[in-house]
């Protein structure tokens, strides 16, 4: 009897320690196939997120020099038109972030900075010069930065900034549904972000 008892109990406790080895492999590849999701996706969003627009700028230039004490005036003007096409955009393959199987956690490092690129094209018209203040080098640059000054302003009044922001954080509303889908946790510098509706003013924080 007392063998059959301990035969039994032999039974049962290989049958338990067989289970408890069964079930930690199907969490092990539970969590590694989790893993290998979240990162998936963040090479799915880790693209240039990119908001275009087209400025226009018409510029009056205007120089004069005087010449032998003030006896001569030497003018230069020219009307200038500018089309200029602009881009913000968030390259995302330069988002850093930790993966933490163990805790079920995908925190947020680092958001790169927006990038603004402008490309104008210059037209010149009505360009007259006096003999003795002709067209320089100096004038064209000092046009140019007047008008990347002036794009720049307009730029900064209008909802470009607000529009690729906004396409930024669909990109990372993607990750947090994700997370939250797979019962994990996303963080941005070890805050929680618990909600969509946070995101905005938890991830886009200065570093």
């Amino acid at each position: 009897m007392r063998k059959i008892l301990f035969g039994a109990l032999i039974t049962l406790a290989i049958v338990l320690i067989y289970q408890s080895w069964n079930n930690q492999n199907k969490e092990a590849t539970v969590l590694e196939a989790h893993t290998a999701l979240i990162q998936e996706e963040i090479k799915n969003v880790s693209k240039l997120v990119v908001t275009e627009g087209h400025f226009a700028e018409v510029l009056s230039y205007k120089d004069s020099q005087q010449l032998f004490g003030n006896l001569i005036t030497a003018d230069k003007k020219a009307l200038v038109v500018v089309n200029a096409q602009v881009a913000i955009s968030y390259d995302l393959a330069q988002l850093t972030y930790e993966l933490d199987a163990a805790s079920k956690t995908l925190e947020i490092n680092h958001i790169p900075e927006p990038e603004v690129k402008i490309a104008p094209d210059f037209e010149y018209y009505d360009i007259s010069a006096d003999y003795f203040n002709p067209f320089e080098a100096k004038d064209y640059n000092a046009i140019k930065n007047r008008v990347m000054r002036s794009l720049q302003t307009k730029i900064d009044a209008s909802d470009l900034r607000k529009n690729a922001q906004n396409r930024l954080l669909s990109e990372l509303q993607k990750m947090y549904v994700l997370t939250h889908s797979l019962g994990w946790t996303l963080e941005y510098h070890g805050k929680p972000v618990h909600t969509p509706d946070v995101i905005e003013s938890n991830l886009l924080l200065k570093d």
